[in-house]
């Protein structure tokens, strides 16, 4: 007894400092500071469930009618209506192309980069311990962009792979380096961020190099817009591929819930609990990187989502990964679709990168957040 306190007090790892979600974590041996009682969390969290589901699906109606033409509710539910085959009188083709093929994949395709955004920033932040953690640790955002522009500029697969694929390609050819300078020397946090800041930064520098060398003002100002994120470019198909990513994604990291929790007080009291350090860790960041490389190949890279969502909603559900995982994706979701739609908007009709906006707004949030949390 006595060892093992002075073991918690020489390891300030062990009381949750370096992370400070792990403060409110469960003890190791499954026991739990009653903050409050059993039946009023689970009410509490199904009442903010449910909030959350109604304001993104009335998120995702208000975003539809938001743009370059106003579109009004029935004129939406016709358009629904029409495609699921009921009764309803058919609308123009004009205004229900615009409906069906431009704006609802926009909206949908920006939830659903929200959602895998913010999921994997709340992943990497209990897998690293680092409270500054974003799914653009692993330098996958860089290797995409370098992809993107190859294609682009330099022409390298532009007949069969245009810039989701190159994207896609870049972005796991910067993954598979990782993999590489990460296979001898284990996956500890700290080799983890140091490794992917100098794969990024590697793949950045050569973004700049291919930019330089196109001398090509148009060219190099498409890719910029490109590079701070845009939904312009949606589509059915990418919005298929999207929604199944995040889906499986999801479904694999919250199953991994209890080793996340247990990876906020280390790798070591992680292992003593019966947790595959290695292997799991292994499986999060391989599940981390193919959701963020899926979502930045379709939309670009986009900051922030990952980095604030999960701090703000932290706040409000607690650190327990069973319920902070769900209720990221729903804000994530949320937060993507109306800074898009504020994207469209606020200096139309020339419309602003969603990146641009995500920094905007985060930034405030973020500073709010950490106020809140006594940490400013």
């Amino acid at each position: 007894m006595r060892a093992s306190r002075a073991t918690a007090e020489s390891d300030p790892a062990a009381l949750g400092v370096l992370h400070p979600s792990a403060r409110a974590l469960p003890a190791p041996g499954g026991t739990e500071a009653p903050a409050a009682p059993g039946g009023d969390r689970r009410l509490s969290r199904a009442t903010l469930a449910l909030l959350g589901i109604a304001t993104l699906v009335l998120s995702v109606a208000g975003s539809v009618r938001i743009g370059s033409s106003d579109i009004g509710y029935g004129e939406l539910g016709r358009a629904l209506g029409g495609r699921l085959g009921l009764s309803v009188e058919p609308l123009p083709p004009l205004l229900d192309s615009l409906i069906w093929d431009l704006r609802l994949p926009r909206v949908l395709l920006a939830a659903l980069v929200g959602a895998a955004l913010a999921v994997c920033g709340a992943v990497l932040q209990a897998v690293t311990r680092n409270a500054l953690a974003d799914p653009y640790l692993l330098g996958v955002s860089s290797g995409a962009s370098t992809g993107a522009v190859a294609v682009v500029v330099l022409g390298l697969g532009a007949g069969s792979l245009g810039v989701t694929g190159g994207a896609f390609a870049g972005a796991l050819l910067s993954f598979a380096l990782l993999l590489l300078l990460l296979r001898r020397g284990g996956l500890d946090s700290l080799r983890i961020v140091l490794t992917g800041v100098i794969v990024g930064e590697f793949f950045a520098a050569v973004t700049a190099l291919i930019l330089m060398a196109s001398g090509d003002a148009d060219t190099t100002r498409a890719i910029t817009h490109w590079l701070l994120g845009s939904m312009a470019s949606a589509r059915w198909d990418v919005v298929v591929i999207g929604a199944v990513t995040t889906a499986a994604g999801l479904a694999v990291v919250w199953g991994c819930a209890g080793a996340l929790d247990a990876f906020a007080f280390g790798a070591d009291t992680a292992a003593s609990l019966g947790i595959g350090v290695r292997a799991t860790r292994a499986t999060l960041l391989v599940v981390a990187a193919l959701m963020t490389s899926v979502a930045v190949a379709s939309v670009g890279a986009i900051g922030f989502v990952g980095l604030i969502v999960p701090h703000g909603v932290r706040f409000l559900v607690g650190p327990s990964h069973r319920a902070l995982l769900p209720f990221t994706a729903l804000a994530g979701a949320v937060f993507l679709l109306w800074a898009d739609a504020l994207a469209r908007v606020a200096f139309a009709p020339r419309e602003v990168p969603v990146g641009v906006f995500t920094a905007l707004l985060g930034v405030p949030l973020f500073l709010i957040v950490l106020r809140k949390r006594g940490e400013l």
